[in-house]
């Protein structure tokens, strides 16, 4: 355990769901963790006891990745963990591959209906249908080429990794229903308001319970990890980093004993800590990238480093390279830097005179 993870508390200790099984952290809310075959090795899930139109049996949020391993684990659950009961909603906090991959899946499966916001749902359709513009292909390549990456090798991978996206969300749902925020989902008996989020996602829903001074926080409010916030090819003028930081803020507003249950790691309780952790993190690393950009105009590549100190292959890269524009973006966008754009078509974060 970390410094920043003594600050808060895990209730449940170290105990983690068996796999292709699960554990009740609340009255009628019962905790999945699900195998990822990447760095982050994991997602939890969520099984909620509900009730539609006379119909009890459970309402799950998020889905895992579509691979064989997971369909297995959910196969278990579905034989060991629903008491009989049906699934009867399909709740999507965003539209990233782990949290949808098998929405599609469920939903026929269970003749369930998917919940996500409008925003989540329809860039999901867009790259199932139509190719990777986030991690992958020309437009990503080309985007990354723009702000300093320069190796042949990394960029040739970039530009094959065409259907990254719809190899782990091959379909989704013909049809859904929208979570905006602010709405509330009835499920179990129980109110749970939607809070919107915004910079890792495009239109991210959290959940929160007042009766159970609970959030179900998605990717937007993690223990142990920062969430990677990015600038893509498909929105380069974005400032993302500024909207994760103002959508976190909100998380403030709630009581300080909630327990958040969160997409990885452990549920835990100090969520007020947890976002001037965050709020800290983000303060510390633009404040070097100010720095270093300062003494000498930098592109984003050759800012990388500055962030993210630990070798990284190609799949990594794509990653740190957006985040690393993110952040440069917020900091010009604040006007805490200038931008130029080189004849070798680069751009370049300083100050200039």
């Amino acid at each position: 355990m970390n410094l920043l993870e003594r600050e808060l508390n895990y209730p449940h200790g170290d105990h983690l769901p068996a796999p292709g099984g699960s554990f009740e952290v609340l009255p009628g809310v019962r905790w999945l963790r699900m195998a990822l075959p990447f760095a982050l090795d994991h997602i939890n899930l969520w099984l909620l006891r509900d009730e539609i139109d006379g119909v009890e049996g459970w309402s799950v949020v998020d889905c895992c990745i579509a691979h064989d391993a997971s369909r297995a684990q959910w196969e278990q659950i579905f034989d060991k963990e629903l008491q009989g009961l049906p699934i009867l909603r399909v709740i999507v906090t965003h539209m990233h591959p782990d949290h949808i991959g098998l929405a599609d899946w469920l939903c026929r499966r269970w003749n369930a209906p998917l919940w996500i916001s409008s925003t989540d749902y329809h860039v999901a359709r867009v790259l199932t249908i139509s190719g990777d513009t986030l991690a992958g292909g020309d437009a990503a390549a080309n985007f990354f080429a723009t702000h300093g990456m320069s190796d042949p090798q990394a960029l040739g991978v970039i530009r094959g990794r065409t259907s990254y996206y719809a190899n782990m969300v091959p379909s989704v749902p013909d049809t859904y229903v929208r979570m905006m925020d602010g709405d509330i989902v009835r499920i179990g008996g129980r109110e749970w308001r939607c809070i919107s989020g915004y910079g890792h996602a495009p239109e991210h829903i959290s959940l929160y319970c007042e009766e159970l001074h609970a959030l179900l926080g998605g990717d937007m409010m993690l223990p142990r990890i920062s969430s990677n916030v990015s600038v893509h090819a498909g929105e380069p003028e974005a400032d993302p980093l500024q909207l994760f930081l103002d959508s976190i803020a909100r998380f403030n507003s709630l009581p300080a004993d909630t327990l958040g249950l969160p997409s990885h790691g452990k549920p835990f309780t100090g969520i007020h800590q947890r976002v001037r952790q965050l709020q800290d993190h983000h303060r510390d690393r633009l404040a070097e990238l100010q720095e270093a950009c300062t003494a000498r105009p930098l592109s984003a590549a050759e800012a990388l480093p500055i962030l993210f100190k630990r070798a990284l292959d190609v799949h990594q890269t794509t990653f740190a390279m957006g985040e690393t524009v993110a952040h440069l973006h917020t900091l010009y966008f604040r006007g805490q830097l200038q931008r130029r754009r080189d004849p070798d078509g680069v751009w370049r974060f300083g100050l200039f005179k």
